[in-house]
């Protein structure tokens, strides 16, 4: 997310309530998560497994639990919870704001495109031409939308990001500020969840198709012309490279890549990336040669015990 005008370390200092390392007033243009940071951003680091990826990223500014060697050219802010302090700076930048329309007087929709009834579009959607959003379907604010899409009832774009802290008192949760971006061409079918980026975008490109009852994690990537069945969930911040087949009730991991044209077959469980022009079935997925050759291996273990059971008796 980039602040709507740029700030300097110290304005984040004071409004945050901290310490920082670093000019006053050096440059602070945004936030973000670490996948996603560009200089000027502030990335936030709680845990020491972490300090070096947070320290060495693109990020400029690093919202830190513990005072360290700054590195050159960077600053820092301390805190004594960069969490906490990260969904502050949230809350003063990207506020919650209610609504008191089904279509906000801020959404621009654009020509030809067929809203229907009891249908919600938040603050700041744009939506393009040619488009077709059935009912019951919420937009929440932010998304953008881009021609001759079909969205169908029940679906649900910029839901929160599954993203929590467990504290003692209970789970806390990491506020999103990111959006939904659905490119040209794209259909959605009904009863999908399709979650904001927690500080960036979660995004469906051009020509993707998605079937009924699909869940979409906060900052994944879809590539082009995908096709995606029904039940699947796919976990936060992955990319599907172009032109992926992924069949009924798979399961993705966080974090990993599908690599271009790969097929994953129906209830597959997929726990590390796969490499592209392969398919894939079983839990956890892998290639089906490989697969096969696993099964048949299992199959010859009554075999063999009973082989090694003549073996004792002799």
């Amino acid at each position: 997310m980039k602040f709507p005008k740029p700030h300097t370390l110290k304005d984040i200092a004071q409004l945050i309530h901290c310490a920082c390392v670093g000019d006053d007033d050096f440059p602070v243009l945004g936030m973000n998560e670490i996948h996603v940071v560009e200089p000027g951003d502030i990335v936030f680091v709680d845990h020491p497994k972490y300090y070096d990826k947070a320290l060495n990223s693109a990020a400029t500014i690093i919202l830190i639990n513990k005072e360290v060697v700054c590195p050159e050219g960077k600053a820092l802010l301390i805190s004594d919870d960069p969490f906490r302090d990260f969904n502050k700076l949230t809350d003063h930048f990207k506020p919650f704001q209610s609504a008191s329309n089904q279509i906000s007087s801020t959404a621009l929709i654009g020509k030809n495109t067929v809203i229907q009834p009891n249908s919600f579009i938040g603050h700041n959607v744009v939506i393009g031409d040619n488009c077709l959003i059935h009912s019951n379907v919420s937009i929440y604010d932010d998304a953008v939308i881009g021609d001759h899409v079909t969205i169908h009832a029940g679906t649900v774009l910029g839901g929160n990001a599954f993203y929590y802290k467990n504290r003692p008192e209970g789970f806390d949760r990491l506020k999103s500020s990111g959006r939904v971006v659905l490119e040209d061409h794209v259909d959605i079918g009904a009863g999908c969840t399709i979650d904001r980026g927690v500080t960036a975008d979660t995004r469906i490109k051009k020509g993707t198709k998605i079937d009924n009852l699909v869940q979409i994690g906060h900052d994944t990537v879809i590539g082009e012309k995908c096709l995606i069945a029904s039940q699947v969930g796919i976990a936060g911040c992955v990319v599907i490279e172009d032109e992926v087949t992924i069949w009924g009730q798979v399961g993705i991991t966080s974090g990993i890549t599908i690599g271009k044209k790969a097929v994953i077959s129906a209830k597959a469980g997929v726990s590390k990336s796969l490499e592209g022009g392969k398919s894939y079935f079983g839990i956890p997925a892998d290639d089906f040669r490989s697969k096969y050759k696993e099964i048949a291996a299992i199959k010859k273990i009554p075999d063999i015990l009973e082989k090694l059971k003549e073996q004792n008796i002799k």
